[in-house]
C-alpha cells in the first residue's frame, strides 16, 4: 500500500490514500440527552483535523436543526479554514434551501459537500428528482432507503431495489451500519447484499453508524454484533476482485481479527485501493471519529 502525504499544512504525517479523508464525525447524530455538546465536538474535530493526522478526517455531519448552533460555534472558534459539512436533512426537504443559504454564506466556515436524507422504502423516480432540485450541482445528494428492521424476504428484497434506484438515479445511498438500538445494525447478510447492490451500481456508497475499526470478536455469535471499518474495505476490495483476497464477502464482514483485515488491505494494489475508495468514500464513526490508536497499533498508519 502507497502512501501520500495528505496535503495540509498541519498534517505531516502520510497517510495512506486507502484512508485519506475517510472518517466522518457523526456525534451530533446521537440523540440530545446522550451527545455532547456542540462546544465540545467542535473543539475535537478541528483538533483532529488540524493534527498530525488531519488527513484521515473527513466531514462534520451535522442534522440541519442543529445547524444555527454550529455556525455559532463555529465563528466563536474561528477555524483555520472552512470545515467540510454533511448536511442531514431532519426537518423536512422544504427546510433544505434555507440551511444551504445559511451555508454558503458563512463560505468561511463551512463548505457544503452533501446533502443527506432518508427515503421511504417505495422512493422513486419523481421523489428522488425533488431531492436532486434542491441539491446544488457540486454538492453531492446522499439518500438512505429505510432498511426494513425486521423485514420479510420481500421487505428486505423492497428495500435493496430502492438501494439500487437511488444510485441509478445518480444518488448515493447510503448504508446505516449501527445505531443506538440493536435493529439499527444490519444483519452481515444485508450488508453483503447491499454491499453487492451499490458495486453492481458503480455508484459507490456511503456507510454511518460505526463504532469499531474491526469487528468486535466478544460478539462474534451474534449477527447483529457491530460492524467494522476495516470489515467493509476488506468485503468491498473482495467484491469487486481486487489485490489478493483471502475470502468472501461475508468472511471479511465476519473476520474479527484486525491484522488480517490489515495484511489484505496493505497488498492492494494502487487501482484496488482506487477502486475501493471509489466505491466507500466515507464511514460515519462515534464515539470516536478517528481512531488513531487502533490504527497505528495494526500498521495502517506510522
Amino acid at each position: 500500500m502507497t502512501t501520500v502525504p495528505s496535503g495540509s499544512p498541519a498534517d505531516p504525517w502520510p497517510i495512506s490514500p486507502l484512508l485519506s479523508g475517510l472518517m466522518d464525525d457523526t456525534s451530533l447524530m446521537q440523540p440530545r440527552m446522550v451527545a455532547p455538546g456542540i462546544d465540545a465536538v467542535v473543539a475535537r474535530y478541528l483538533s483532529a483535523r488540524d493534527g498530525s493526522y488531519g488527513g484521515l478526517v473527513g466531514r462534520l455531519v451535522c442534522p440541519a436543526s442543529r445547524l444555527p448552533a454550529l455556525v455559532t460555534e463555529l465563528a466563536r472558534s474561528a477555524p483555520a479554514r472552512p470545515v467540510d459539512l454533511a448536511l442531514v436533512v431532519d426537518t423536512g426537504l422544504g427546510a433544505v434551501p434555507k440551511a444551504l443559504s445559511t451555508v454558503f454564506s458563512r463560505s468561511t466556515l463551512l463548505t457544503p459537500r452533501t446533502v443527506e436524507t432518508a427515503a421511504p422504502p417505495d422512493v422513486d423516480a419523481v421523489w428522488l428528482e425533488r431531492v436532486s432540485e434542491f441539491v446544488p450541482e457540486d454538492v453531492t445528494p446522499v439518500v438512505e432507503p429505510r432498511r426494513p428492521l425486521a423485514g420479510t424476504e420481500e421487505e428486505t428484497n423492497a428495500w435493496l431495489d430502492a438501494v439500487r434506484r437511488v444510485a441509478e438515479h445518480g444518488c448515493v445511498p447510503k448504508l446505516r451500519a449501527g445505531g443506538p438500538r440493536v435493529s439499527d445494525v444490519p444483519t452481515i447478510a444485508d450488508v453483503e447484499r447491499f454491499v453487492d447492490v451499490a458495486v453492481s451500481a458503480g455508484r459507490g456508497f456511503a456507510a454511518m453508524g460505526l463504532r469499531d475499526v474491526v469487528r468486535p470478536a466478544a460478539e462474534t455469535a451474534q449477527d447483529r454484533s457491530r460492524h467494522g471499518v476495516l470489515n467493509l474495505l476488506v468485503a468491498v476490495a473482495r467484491a469487486i476482485k481486487v489485490g489478493e483476497p483471502d475470502g468472501t464477502v461475508v468472511g471479511a464482514l465476519c473476520e474479527t481479527d484486525g491484522p488480517t483485515l490489515a495484511r489484505e488491505l496493505q497488498r492492494l494494489p494502487g487501482r484496488g485501493v482506487e477502486g475501493v475508495r471509489g466505491l466507500l468514500g466515507c464511514c460515519g464513526l462515534d464515539p470516536e471519529p478517528v481512531p488513531i490508536k487502533d490504527l497505528v497499533a495494526l500498521g495502517l498508519l506510522e
